[in-house]
């Protein structure tokens, strides 16, 4: 794998919050899940996590990925890989979402979006002629060692999966 940390899409956006690199160690966390049970990437060590952010449960790109992530699910926890999506909604707001799309990983709530930050998936953005700050769409893999093995920022909700896998050579 020869690029390990990308910006895939052009885009308006500025640095909120500092991107992270491979081999940098992945910044701890303890979110609640869909059930308010608290989970902590403390709790997949020796494993190789895939952490992606998404800015809004239920919105047209984020019910595009987190079901390509659904049905892709197999095939990465195959090659070893867990998933776990992030987004600054409420626990029952994911938990509707998961229901919803039979998401079948866990999501977590990372309302004051102080994870997202922690792994540079915060910043400005446009949609449309309107301008504000909020969790980017990104991924991190974090390696069995806690140590980021991939990055990637600005992803396209389409195709983002696919993109993942072949990266991971999954």
């Amino acid at each position: 794998m020869e690029t390990n940390y990308r910006y895939t899409k052009v885009g308006v956006m500025t640095a909120q919050s500092t991107p992270l690199i491979p081999g940098q160690e992945a910044p701890g966390f303890t979110l609640l899940d869909t059930t308010s049970t608290p989970i902590s990437l403390a709790d997949y060590a020796g494993e190789n996590v895939i952490v992606y952010f998404y800015p809004k449960a239920a919105t047209p790109g984020c019910t595009t990925e987190a079901c390509d992530f659904r049905d892709n699910l197999n095939s990465l926890q195959g090659a070893g890989y867990t998933v776990l999506g992030i987004s600054p909604d409420e626990p029952a707001e994911i938990a509707k979402f998961a229901a919803d799309q039979s998401l079948n990983f866990p999501l977590l709530s990372d309302p004051d979006n102080a994870v997202a930050k922690a792994y540079g998936s915060y910043g400005e953005k446009s949609f449309g002629e309107k301008t504000f700050v909020g969790t980017l769409r990104s991924t991190a893999v974090v390696s069995p060692e806690g140590k980021i093995s991939h990055v990637e920022y600005a992803v396209d909700a389409k195709g983002h999966v696919a993109r993942l896998r072949e990266e991971l050579g999954v």
